[in-house]
């Protein structure tokens, strides 16, 4: 009986093994076919479709980002702020929640679909008097084409604090150009529209160079608007927050 007792104990010894190993390649697989990445960066004046969001002063910012071979994609993005604080509320930090999928429609012809989360923590705007609350959801759809992309976003909440604004659209069309010797030229064009909310209307635009390092990557871009002042100075100081200026980043990926 002995034999038979330590044959089956053996094969149920290797059945545990293989299920083991089994196991192991399965975890390595998963883990060889998704990166996680984390980023930081400094810059001189945090723009977001060309207005400040720091009241023309440097931002610190970082983030994380999950991506799946198959192309879905989530992460997490932060920055120091004023805006919301200016407008009469609370809170000094954005927080950036998103998720999506990206990939091939055809050879050259690329998609990125998802939604994306704007949390202003604490933000107690919706008390003041001609504000709702900040936090802000948009659905975004975007095509690419070699360097050159189009994206649209949907808000499907407020935007960012304007009474009555859902259905606000950000249409944006841009190129990113390797010109050689590790600099690429960035060009982009957008326009954004609040709903029922006409006079902060405007239209945004970019040219920036961007040259990557050991170390960071170092970009330099000038941006401007044809927002008004009237919808876009600074409650604090008056500046205008939409102006031409020149923005400097430093930023990491690791």
């Amino acid at each position: 009986m002995k034999a038979p007792i330590q044959a089956l104990a053996a094969i149920l010894a290797l059945a545990g093994c293989a299920a083991q190993a089994q196991a192991t390649e399965a975890i390595q697989d998963a883990a060889a076919a998704s990166t996680v990445s984390w980023n930081a960066a400094v810059t001189s004046d945090y723009r977001y479709r060309a207005i400040s969001q720091t009241r023309l002063r440097p931002a610190l910012q970082g983030g994380v980002d999950y991506v799946h071979a198959s192309g879905w994609y989530a992460g997490a993005w932060a920055s120091t702020i004023k805006w919301v604080e200016d407008a009469g509320g609370d809170g000094d930090v954005e927080i950036d929640v998103y998720g999506g999928k990206r990939g091939e429609l055809s050879a050259g012809l690329s998609y990125d679909v998802g939604v994306l989360r704007y949390f202003y923590p604490d933000n107690g705007m919706g008390r003041l008097p001609g504000w709702v609350n900040a936090h802000t959801t948009e659905v975004y759809a975007q095509l690419g084409y070699g360097p050159a992309y189009l994206k649209y976003s949907h808000a499907t909440t407020n935007l960012f604090g304007f009474v009555d604004s859902e259905n606000s659209g950000y249409l944006d069309v841009g190129a990113n150009l390797d010109v050689g010797n590790g600099f690429t030229l960035q060009l982009h064009a957008g326009r954004q529209e609040v709903k029922n909310n006409p006079a902060s209307d405007y239209t945004d635009w970019k040219i920036g160079v961007s040259r990557s390092f050991d170390w960071a990557t170092v970009s330099a871009a000038w941006i401007g608007t044809n927002a008004r002042k009237s919808a876009y100075a600074s409650p604090v100081n008056g500046k205008f927050t939409g102006r031409d200026a020149l923005q400097l980043t430093v930023s990491r990926t690791f």
